[in-house]
């Protein structure tokens, strides 16, 4: 990494508390409750960013944390339970944190006390499949998998592993069935709202009010009227800043799965989209 970088990162914190300063009028960030983003990688957790950065501009935050807790490292390999609680407890009052946790005793333990907020996105599966080879493939030459889906010869191939998942020479990938059971471990979590990517993008007013109403349980009172509040969140989605953004839409996986990949998915994750109440049946 670096110089400039890492000097950039170094000024980010004392520039945003100056600029929160400013805008609220205030030296101590401890009124509102500690909020935690949290989501499964490719389901839309650059878009809870943005939904998280408004806050900042409703509620007396000082800012959403530039780096997300991560339960895997940028190189594929696991993290120690340790370091991720250490990443979470490290997160300053007044600062926003976010990323990829898995629900552990350990993290559900600090997570859901009393007085916090969390929330989790989850995504249809077959959607956070094309964007996982899209992303893979096309946008992330670091990516494990790239250098492999490199080897396929074309985007059907590559997908078909996906849903299979893989683990020969050296090379692992769970199963789009073994992808979802973090998800409902989260589902099953009390004191954390869970939310879908879909419902934030198409019943979107619904799912953020049913967000600034978890901070609301806490006891703490948003200082701006909700209409008001609602309307600054929506105007903080922009995602085309993101730099993984690719078509923001939801039910683009019908564009990709032929009736091959359909098969092939029910077999590997049986009634996975029922349970998630993406399907009435296995008929789809």
């Amino acid at each position: 990494m670096n110089s400039k970088i890492l000097l950039r990162r170094a000024l980010r914190g004392p520039v945003k508390y100056a600029q929160a300063v400013l805008r609220w009028k205030r030296l101590a960030f401890n009124d509102a409750p500690p909020i935690f983003g949290n989501s499964k990688p490719k389901s839309g957790s650059h878009l809870l960013v943005q939904i998280l950065a408004g806050f900042c501009q409703i509620m007396p935050y000082v800012y959403v944390d530039s780096e997300p807790v991560r339960t895997v490292n940028k190189e594929g390999g696991r993290r120690a339970a340790e370091r991720i609680l250490a990443d979470l407890q490290a997160i300053p009052r007044g600062v926003i944190g976010w990323g990829y946790v898995d629900a552990t005793p350990e993290n559900v333990a600090f997570l859901t006390q009393p007085g916090r907020v969390n929330y989790f996105v989850y995504r249809d599966p077959r959607d956070l499949l094309v964007s996982h080879v899209f992303y893979a493939t096309e946008m992330y030459e670091g990516h494990g998998m790239h250098a492999f889906y490199q080897t396929l010869p074309d985007f059907n191939e590559r997908l078909k592993i996906a849903i299979t998942g893989i683990d020969q020479d050296g090379l692992y990938m769970v199963s789009v069935k073994q992808r979802y059971e973090g998800v409902f471990r989260w589902l099953a979590t009390p004191g954390v709202l869970c939310l879908r990517f879909e419902d934030l993008i198409n019943q979107r007013e619904a799912a953020l009010n049913a967000m600034l109403d978890e901070v609301e349980k806490t006891g703490y009172r948003i200082p701006m009227p909700r209409q008001q509040a609602v309307a600054a969140l929506v105007e903080a989605i922009r995602p085309h800043k993101s730099r993984t953004f690719r078509s923001g839409k939801t039910g683009g996986w019908r564009q990709y799965f032929n009736e091959e990949h359909k098969k092939l998915f029910k077999e590997v994750a049986g009634d996975l989209l029922v349970q998630l109440g993406y399907e009435q049946t296995n008929d789809w």
